[in-house]
């Protein structure tokens, strides 16, 4: 997924930002974790059915699964960047701040980060997830 959004830095604006390592580093994290919960789910989805369904649940899980995962890494940095500005832990005004802070990182996430994981993670996601369909019975 790093590769992906690497590859989608460089075709939009030839890598022209101030936050690459970082955004490398989110969409490293975000395919990392995803990989080690999704694919026992998919595995459990596809146990048991014909090559389709096998495709379609590796497909789904993992798609899915990336994009949770990436952008509950997206959220916790953003998190992580205004938790100066919020109040102590583990009070009610901190709990509002907490879900509030993560959500709008979640809604940002969806509008300017889902297109860094085209067009290359597309297409490696349709890979791994035939060749994860054909390998599992």
């Amino acid at each position: 997924m790093a590769f992906s959004a690497l590859a989608s830095l460089y075709l939009r604006n030839g890598l022209l930002t101030s936050h690459l390592p970082a955004l490398i580093i989110v969409y490293f994290l975000g395919g990392a974790f995803a990989w080690p919960l999704a694919l026992p789910l998919a595995r459990r989805l596809a146990r048991g059915h014909g090559p389709e369904a096998r495709f379609a649940a590796f497909f789904l899980a993992l798609s899915l699964g990336t994009v949770a995962m990436t952008a509950f890494v997206f959220a916790m940095d953003y998190r992580w960047f205004y938790a100066r500005w919020h109040a102590p832990f583990a009070t009610l005004i901190w709990a509002f701040q907490f879900a509030f802070t993560s959500a709008s990182a979640v809604y940002q996430f969806a509008i300017l980060g889902l297109g860094l994981f085209l067009p290359l993670g597309l297409v490696g996601l349709t890979a791994v997830s035939l060749y994860l369909a054909r390998r599992a019975n």
